[in-house]
């Protein structure tokens, strides 16, 4: 086959590309340009979509003796992924850019411009599973969970995953280091990427206040009672705890967390670890890696990145997803992506928007 490798300058896309070339498929290396300013990304090892990651991709190619080319996707990136988060934060959700990345720019512009250029697949370091079956293709968990990405490809649908290859899934990071270092890839040491790529500081609120200017408001308790002041909704996400700078402490000396962001009226809700709990959600925008369910689910999600699997009772209605948790969940936030799973195999995703609280019902 004729596959287009997506190579971030890192050790897991770099292998991936090794071991697509080594099992006799036809390879190209391709790095994503995504900045329209290099300089105001992150850089370093820890950066990601850098100058620095397109030479280490350069020479990864070189070594595994594959032609490598850069594409400039900085316009749709900003438009799709950048816009997006700021939006977001804008209206009081909490965004998830990885996971719009993969959907609009991963696997939307560069599977659509590989087929146009008569590629077969996009094969990327991803550490999630592809399992061939009668009924088509099913994505899965990685066989290392520490590191399985398969929350933020929950968005592929059936047609991307007939183009998809996700080599590393079946191995353990140490071991795919440890390959790297065997194959005299200079990655093999390389620290992961961390943090949001555009954000060259790491300083989320600071990036936020910048784009969306000062806009002070109330933060409140749950009865309505004013604690303090703060200067901008989108400096607040669900479940924050730290930060929030109130100067009267909780009648009973517990931490507060964030319940609720409205930046219509530029509050912010906080209360106690026991008033985040959640019974319900209802999500939008599904996406299918499969045919759509129309039945009542019995299944497991995940909530955030890096959560934990939580059992719910999932029913799909038309462009909306309702879901009922088994037991109270805490620190649900509208914007993140609620992913379904069957055992290791992933439903699919969508966009959480609205909660209900347990103490709701109290």
């Amino acid at each position: 086959m004729r596959v287009l490798a997506a190579m971030s300058g890192g050790v897991d896309s770099a292998v991936a590309a090794a071991r697509m070339t080594e099992a006799g498929h036809d390879v190209v290396g391709v790095h994503l340009a995504l900045s329209r300013n290099p300089q105001s990304y992150r850089s370093g090892a820890r950066g990601c979509c850098t100058i620095e990651d397109s030479r280490d991709a350069r020479r990864a190619a070189d070594v595994i003796g594959i032609p490598f080319y850069v594409w400039d996707l900085a316009e749709r990136f900003h438009a799709d992924v950048v816009e997006d988060f700021v939006a977001e934060y804008a209206a009081g959700r909490t965004p998830n850019p990885c996971l719009r990345c993969n959907e609009k720019v991963k696997f939307s512009a560069v599977l659509e411009r590989a087929l146009a250029l008569d590629f077969d697949a996009v094969a990327t370091g991803h550490y999630a599973q592809i399992v061939e079956t009668t009924s088509g293709r099913e994505l899965h968990r990685a066989v290392d969970h520490a590191k399985d990405q398969s929350y933020v490809l929950g968005v592929l649908t059936q047609a991307q995953l007939k183009h998809a290859f996700f080599p590393l899934g079946d191995t353990v990071k140490t071991e795919i280091r440890a390959e790297a270092e065997r194959r005299g890839l200079s990655v093999a040491a390389k620290p992961d990427s961390h943090d949001i790529c555009f954000i060259a500081d790491g300083n989320t609120p600071g990036f936020l206040a910048e784009k969306l200017g000062a806009a002070p408001g109330d933060i409140v308790d749950s009865s309505g009672a004013k604690l303090g002041e703060h200067s901008g909704t989108h400096g607040f996400t669900v479940g924050q705890r730290k930060g929030l700078r109130i100067g009267t402490p909780a009648a009973d000396g517990k931490p507060r967390f964030v319940l609720d962001i409205s930046p219509v009226d530029r509050t912010v809700t906080v209360g106690s670890r026991e008033e985040l709990a959640v019974e319900s959600l209802v999500a939008s925008k599904p996406r299918w890696c499969g045919p759509e369910p129309t039945e009542t689910l019995q299944v497991k999600a995940q909530l955030r990145a890096h959560g934990d699997e939580v059992a719910v009772t999932a029913r799909v209605d038309g462009n909306e997803v309702y879901v009922d948790f088994d037991e109270a969940t805490a620190a649900v936030a509208p914007g993140q992506a609620v992913v379904l799973y069957d055992g290791t195999r992933v439903i699919g995703s969508a966009t959480i928007d609205s909660v209900r609280r347990a103490t709701a019902n109290v």
